[in-house]
């Protein structure tokens, strides 16, 4: 990553190499700036040939542009709100080669799904449906700066329920969907997958061993009745600060995370 980035304007951008330098990625210089828990998401998916992929709340596109460039036979859609931000996921993937199966949908997926007339047209047809929503509340905390940021890491309250509503409207029956959320946030993600999405396999993600988990990855499977399944944790890094191997090959080496199981 760029270290000169908390001295860069609003205006600039800067030039992020992921996945060992395989993908470079135009970020607004400062605000809100993917990252770890991004490549760790599009790590989960294990996709047949002609498989669709939606990235919900893709920002610059990390997510999908991680998970094109792994799975070379997929297809990807991004939805984004915020329009700088779609505009940079869009030359994001024209930069990485990507753009012939990465497709950029501009729209708030806090608003009916009827108001964006493609989002309706592409309702249930995916496959995997993958998330990394804010992870605060609105008026909880110290607000960012950065319209851009605060807009990332902050949700009005309730909204969690309303993403998952647009995932499960989006995943075709029996599709699958991913999420990366704070690991205190467990059970409000739990609640609001209820009814919509089963067979949950919940993997917390560990800073080192013996700390407790930062991070949960949670995915499910729509109209599935399988029960809750947590899987052993997975520890980032080892006692010298390191990525442990199995990481360092995700991050560095755009491998895969299974998850197992679905």
């Amino acid at each position: 990553m760029n270290a000169s980035l908390d001295r860069a304007s609003p205006f600039e951008e800067s030039d992020d190499a992921f996945l060992g330098g395989r993908l470079h990625v135009l970020q607004p210089g400062t605000g809100y700036r993917a990252g770890l828990e991004a490549v760790l998401l599009a790590a989960t998916v294990e996709a047949t040939p002609g498989a669709k992929v939606l990235d919900v709340g893709a920002g610059v596109g990390v997510v999908g542009l991680c998970v094109a460039h792994r799975l070379p036979d997929v297809d990807v859609a991004m939805v984004e709100r915020d329009r700088r931000l779609a505009e940079l996921a869009r030359r994001n993937a024209e930069r990485n080669g990507l753009s012939g199966r990465v497709h950029v949908i501009e729209a708030d997926v806090l608003r009916p799904l009827g108001a964006t007339r493609e989002l309706l047209a592409a309702a249930e047809s995916f496959d995997h449906v993958l998330a990394n929503p804010p992870f605060h509340i609105e008026g909880r905390g110290t607000v960012a700066g950065d319209p851009v940021k605060a807009g990332a890491n902050a949700m009005p309250a309730g909204a969690l329920d309303r993403w998952t509503r647009f995932l499960a409207a989006m995943a075709r029956p029996g599709g699958i969907v991913t999420l990366i959320h704070r690991a205190e946030a467990l059970a409000e993600v739990l609640t609001a997958l209820e009814g919509r999405f089963g067979g949950a396999m919940i993997l917390p993600v560990h800073p080192r061993e013996g700390q407790p988990a930062a991070r949960v990855l949670v995915r499910a499977v729509k109209g599935s009745r399988a029960p809750l399944e947590l899987r052993p944790g997975l520890v980032l890094h080892d006692a010298e600060h390191r990525f442990r191997p199995a990481i360092a090959a995700v991050l560095r080496g755009g491998r895969a995370l299974p998850l197992g199981g679905h």
